[in-house]
């Protein structure tokens, strides 16, 4: 049964889920911190952001399966849980390896979205839910944003910055309990795919550290494709295991459904240009132009600020336009700051200016993107199709980071905007003809 007034749980929900995605950027501009803090390099510095996108990239589609078995309510509060015990893990941890197992844990907190998701499809009445589901999706970009403001007013160590991570989870974890009522009880059976968690993580992890370290170690080197090979191995073994699998942790005909495919493409690379827009944007402004991780934020302040503006917009937008062609539109803007930081970052002005034009577009295509994933398939695929969504946007996020670390590391700064530019320009593609894609699926369907 829908609720007269929802909105208090969507607030709540949205609240948990920016904070739940504040963790994936905040560590972007104090790589530096924690390289210089920790007396460790760079590139191993690197990987407090990418363990945290790849314990979320497993844990999207593995918690989401433990919400539709055992309810969504009491995995989103694990989730929280893990969050905060994972901040002040890194908080009180002194070594690399206990930052980056706090920043796993952290991870963890990525599949909110898709579980607030679930948990609104059962209480908003339809006529609401493209409002809702806007808004939840917005708190992506907002969080995103917000994570690199915070990290700048944090500023000197990276201790302050985890301590009020996990104080910001616990009053998520808190207001959760308190104010988002338990849905209805999902049907008991099925278990977790733990096989296809492994599977996953193991490609991922091949995958990445190939893009990582192939600059430094040869892209034609036996590690390099040593890697790629095992990569390319176990996608074919997750492929056959998944097909066999009742309930696998990702359906493989959700990421290729002509409905969602649109909406499965455009999430992945937008989450690609958004991360490596910012992570590129804080090396430029910390190396080119000797910011402070203070400056960085406030450089990115725009971006933060117009994502919230747009996503209190998001419901009256999509009752005026489609979601795909707000994807487009939005997708469209990030290709406009991607470019214009591509041709000219040397100065405040073009970050500044650049920002502006990301944080609106961004907070288009972040608004919307939930709605396009789930709006044209039917109501039982909801979850799997917005877990899918999440989950590609992640993976997005994660190649993101490795690709503009060897991309700087080589051609420099303004080929690495570039690649986000390429990425944001192919999302605008895939978002504007996703609606043609979705009604011929609906048309080809039988009465």
């Amino acid at each position: 049964m829908y609720e007269k007034s929802p909105w208090t749980a969507v607030g709540v929900l949205a609240f948990a889920v920016a904070v739940g995605t504040l963790q994936m950027t905040a560590v972007v501009p104090m790589l530096p911190v924690l390289q210089r803090q920790l007396a460790v390099p760079l590139t191993s510095a690197s990987w407090t952001l990418t363990a945290a996108l790849l314990s979320g990239a497993v844990a999207i589609p593995l918690l989401a399966r433990l919400g539709d078995l055992y309810g969504r309510r009491p995995v989103a509060l694990a989730a929280l849980g893990l969050l905060v015990t994972g901040s002040l893990l890194s908080a009180m941890a002194t070594t690399l390896p206990l930052v980056i197992a706090g920043r796993v844990l952290q991870g963890m907190a990525a599949p909110l979205l898709p579980l607030a998701m679930g948990i609104v499809r059962q209480r908003v009445s339809r006529a609401l839910l493209p409002t809702a589901i806007g808004v939840l999706s917005a708190m992506m970009g907002v969080g995103s944003g917000a994570g690199m403001i915070l990290a700048g007013l944090v500023g000197g160590t990276y201790q302050a910055l985890f301590w009020i991570l996990a104080a910001l989870g616990a009053v998520a974890l808190a207001l959760v309990a308190l104010l988002v009522p338990e849905p209805v009880r999902p049907a008991p059976g099925g278990r977790p795919d733990l096989a296809g968690a492994a599977l996953v993580t193991g490609w991922l992890v091949c995958l990445l550290l190939a893009i990582s370290k192939g600059a430094s170690w040869g892209w034609t080197s036996a590690p390099t494709l040593g890697l790629l090979a095992a990569c390319a191995a176990l996608v074919a073994a997750w492929v056959t295991t998944a097909r066999r699998t009742p309930s696998p942790l990702i359906e493989i005909s959700m990421l290729l459904h002509r409905a969602t495919v649109g909406a499965t493409v455009a999430s992945l690379l937008i989450g690609f240009a958004l991360f490596g827009t910012i992570t590129t944007l804080s090396s430029v402004a910390q190396g080119t132009l000797g910011a402070s991780v203070l400056q960085v934020g406030l450089y990115l302040l725009p971006t933060a600020l117009l994502m919230l503006a747009v996503s209190l917009s998001a419901g009256r937008l999509m009752r005026r336009f489609s979601a795909s062609s707000l994807v487009g539109a939005g997708s469209s803007l990030v290709a406009v700051a991607t470019l214009w930081l591509s041709v000219s970052h040397g100065g405040s002005a073009d970050l500044y200016g650049a920002a502006t034009v990301l944080g609106l577009g961004i907070g288009l295509a972040y608004a919307a993107l939930g709605t396009m994933a789930v709006e044209h398939v039917a109501p039982a695929e909801t979850a799997a199709a917005g877990g899918v969504n999440a989950l590609v946007r992640v993976i997005g996020s994660s190649l993101a980071g490795a690709v503009s670390a060897a991309v700087l590391s080589g051609a420099g700064a303004g080929w690495s905007f570039a690649a986000s530019a390429i990425a944001a320009v192919l999302s605008a593609v895939f978002g504007y003809t996703h609606g043609a894609l979705a009604r011929g699926q609906t048309a080809e369907e039988p009465a």
